[in-house]
């Protein structure tokens, strides 16, 4: 470990050290900044200098001298150097340690500390200064004035239906008798075209789509698919609009408006599964249980989506009370480490400097701004759990361990190895620390029950296929991959 990430854990993590007579000026130089000057004795100074003196004398290999027996003046003068790194570093260590616990600088990042311009004096008091930033200081919010909209819903037996009507239809096999023209819920497979500006920027061969309302692609959604290609047959072409997204591949299209081409190739139409076959897919035994099955599914999805609406409007309100600043530095740290992947990405690409500033100066407008809210929203909620008391604990970690493994389908030892590895285990504790905050404010806040429609259809179709990239290859295994 380096003198200067001993410096930063001195600071984030306080021991309790022997007491200095230490004399401390902090002052606030703007948000989330403090500047802090140190003033360390001369006593301080020379009492480890003796200890590193004596440490040496009773260590050290000097030609024409036993170890132990080394004349002091000797050491001195020949380990002038190893003997200042030595004492620089213990009473700066011992200094940071004592000024973390006495004063809580609360620092969220090592200080601004240029250790190798610092020097013991020969002479007289050692002193040293730096700036560093801290949590921003700030009230909590009172939790019982949030008011939040909780939806609610019974599941009733209409709801169990119109499920149950959804799985044997998606559950169906396909008809060996090829339909007539293109209607809902069909499956579709598409040649798909994508231009922008005038320009094919995307190619696609025997893409299936099933005909819903929504249809999301890798990096676009089109609305109102079910309708465009309502009445089609094999060999009708049919053209729309859509926005590709920020998140597409090939940098420069990000946020273009396209216009897509869909070349009817085979439409099929799939018969609802009998009950004997929906019985046998849901692992259920007879009708009763069947039903008591989806009634406990639907009521899990009324939960969840509960929880969702509720988290992110406790979230939302909390940060809105937040009226303080963040410093530009700090945002822009968290903000440059995704530019900079991007930068690259677009440099591999061919990309002139002027093309990647300007992109990048684009996306750093919204990433600012959604940075600062999501900091804003960490840093209280990192305040929330410190005053409540709110900590990780083993089992909670552990527990998260395992639902990842049961997600990934890996051992809860496999996982637990990747995090430590990739340094992310610090990253998890964190992660779970706040939802237990978030938990801990929804049992606080006042609630205003509204209807949630339990049973809504499905109206989207998903698929890993991308408009904005060109394949001749047939795009079948991503559509099954997808669900098909």
């Amino acid at each position: 470990m380096s003198v200067e990430e001993k410096v930063g854990e001195a600071l984030s993590a306080p021991t309790a050290p022997r007491k200095i007579d230490l004399k401390v000026d902090i002052q606030k130089t703007g948000p989330c900044k403090k500047r802090v000057k140190v003033g360390v004795p001369r006593s301080e100074i020379d009492r480890n200098l003796n200890t590193s003196i004596r440490e040496l004398i009773a260590t050290a290999d000097v030609p024409g001298f036993r170890k132990g027996r080394v004349p002091r003046s000797l050491i001195e003068k020949r380990f002038r150097q190893e003997v200042g790194g030595q004492v620089l570093q213990r009473v700066l260590m011992q200094s940071l340690e004592q000024l973390a616990e006495e004063h809580n600088l609360d620092a969220i990042n090592e200080p601004d500390l240029d250790i190798e311009d610092l020097v013991i004096p020969e002479s007289g008091d050692f002193e040293f200064e730096f700036e560093v930033e801290v949590r921003p200081e700030f009230d909590l919010p009172d939790y019982s004035t949030l008011k939040i909209k909780r939806p609610v819903g019974l599941v009733t037996d209409a709801d169990i239906d119109k499920y149950i009507n959804r799985r044997r239809r998606d559950l169906g096999s396909t008809s060996d008798e090829l339909p007539g023209p293109a209607q809902a819920e069909d499956m579709v497979w598409c040649n798909i075209r994508t231009l922008v500006n005038g320009e094919e920027v995307g190619r696609r061969s025997r893409v299936l789509i099933v005909l819903r309302p929504e249809v999301d692609f890798y990096d676009a959604q089109i609305l109102g698919l079910d309708k465009l290609l309502a009445g089609a047959v094999v060999g009708d072409v049919r053209e729309t609009t859509c926005t590709i997204s920020a998140e597409a591949t090939t940098p420069d299209l990000r946020g273009e408006t396209a216009t897509v081409s869909f070349e009817v190739a085979e439409i099929r139409r799939r018969e609802p599964a009998d009950d004997e076959k929906l019985l046998g897919l849901m692992l259920c035994q007879s009708n009763s249980d069947l039903r008591a099955h989806i009634q406990d599914l639907l009521q899990k999805q009324v939960e969840y989506r509960q929880r969702q609406a509720v988290r992110e409007q406790v979230l939302e309100q909390i940060a809105a009370t937040a009226d303080w600043e963040l410093p530009d530095n700090l945002v822009l740290r968290q903000v440059e480490n995704a530019l900079r992947r991007e930068g690259l990405e677009m440099r591999e690409a061919g990309y002139t400097d002027d093309q990647i500033e300007s992109r990048l100066a684009q996306v750093r407008r919204n990433q600012i701004t959604e940075t600062r809210q999501a900091l804003k929203q960490h840093f209280i909620l990192d305040k929330l759990a410190t005053v409540e008391q709110i900590e990780c604990e083993p089992a909670d970690k552990e527990s998260e361990i395992v639902n990842i493994a049961r997600q990934s389908g890996d051992s809860p030892r496999k996982v637990r190895s990747q995090l430590e590895r990739r340094g992310l285990m610090e990253n998890l504790e964190a992660q779970i620390r706040e939802r237990k905050a978030v938990d801990f404010l929804l049992r606080k806040v006042s609630y205003e029950d509204v209807p949630d429609d339990i049973a809504l259809e499905e109206n989207t179709w998903a698929t890993r296929v991308p408009l904005a990239e060109v394949s001749l290859t047939p795009a079948e295994d991503l559509a099954d991959e997808a669900g098909a």
